[in-house]
């Protein structure tokens, strides 16, 4: 039972909550639109989780990368409006972001400042820069219909932001089990030391980690754009706290205390089903940020019952 509880508790834990939720709100809870409206929600939050995932797979954390993500909706928004071309805006603000990523890479792995100061105060200056060129208001006038598609619309009836989270959820889970690059971060994040005497670049890969979240973060932020329409200065900051939650809980599942990315969708579904449901019963908001914070703590405390038992 033990075995059982700590393979697969999490995975038990959300068929809990699906069970509670479908008896106080079964016509409205288990329904092919509800479920629907869940997996569209969650897209999002998968994509900027799944970069969450990447950094924490060499044990460290980026708490900019929210921050990217208004900083890539506005900046996109800006471009867009003033008839730049779509396909040459996306792939800059990428690019900007990976650079923006690798800056955060470079402090951390060559100058060893640790990478909860060093993202934490690039993530404050790249706020600034996006309230600044904002001009500290919301963007919604003059995008064009065609960057709209990328939200809004459907490819087989299924949103474009599923297939894209899907696709990046696919890229990742093989980058991470079936490359020597993946298998390297998990050397890093495992033991740093006994992988740098091993022969493996520590700096060069921790700088290809932290640019790939801060770009998995912005192109959350330009779907967000997207689909809303609109750009706002703080769009990403809901994301942060999420992000993290979810990695925390897929690092209970599969591969037990490293982060992976089945685990992390796991978590990402056990957050939108709470929200969903939660909010069919009309709880506030608050609460259901309190909810998050507990999550995590359970989360942690479990993971660290399990490495004390190992």
């Amino acid at each position: 039972m033990q075995n059982i509880l700590k393979k697969y508790g999490t995975i038990i834990g959300l068929l809990i909550i699906i069970i509670v939720f479908s008896i106080l709100r079964p016509a409205a809870f288990l329904t092919v639109r509800n479920w629907s409206n869940i997996i569209e929600q969650i897209s999002l939050l998968a994509i900027i989780a799944i970069g969450a995932t990447v950094v924490m797979v060499i044990g460290e954390f980026d708490l900019s990368i929210a921050n990217a993500a208004s900083f890539a909706g506005i900046l996109t928004a800006i471009l867009l409006v003033r008839d730049y071309s779509m396909f040459l805006v996306i792939p800059f603000v990428l690019f900007l972001s990976f650079a923006f990523g690798l800056i955060n890479g470079f402090l951390v792995a060559k100058l060893n400042i640790l990478s909860f100061i060093t993202t934490l105060s690039s993530g404050t200056f790249l706020e600034g820069i996006t309230f600044w060129i904002s001009g500290g208001t919301i963007i919604f006038s003059g995008i064009p219909d065609e960057f709209l598609i990328w939200g809004q619309s459907s490819f087989l009836k299924i949103p474009i932001v599923i297939w894209i989270m899907f696709l990046a959820a696919f890229i990742f889970w093989y980058i991470f089990n079936q490359t020597m690059f993946g298998r390297y971060l998990y050397a890093i994040g495992g033991n740093e030391t006994a992988s740098r005497y091993s022969g493996i670049k520590i700096e060069k890969n921790k700088l290809i980690s932290f640019a790939l979240t801060s770009t998995l973060g912005a192109l959350t932020g330009i779907l967000l754009a997207s689909k809303l329409g609109s750009a706002h200065p703080t769009a990403g900051g809901g994301y942060l706290l999420q992000s993290y939650a979810t990695v925390f809980l897929g690092m209970t599942l599969f591969k037990q205390g490293e982060p992976n990315i089945p685990g992390t969708l796991i978590g990402v579904l056990i957050m939108g089903v709470l929200a969903n449901g939660l909010t069919l019963l009309n709880v506030p908001n608050y609460f259901q940020d309190m909810l998050t914070g507990s999550i995590i703590i359970a989360a942690l405390v479990f993971q660290g019952l399990n490495e004390r038992k190992s």
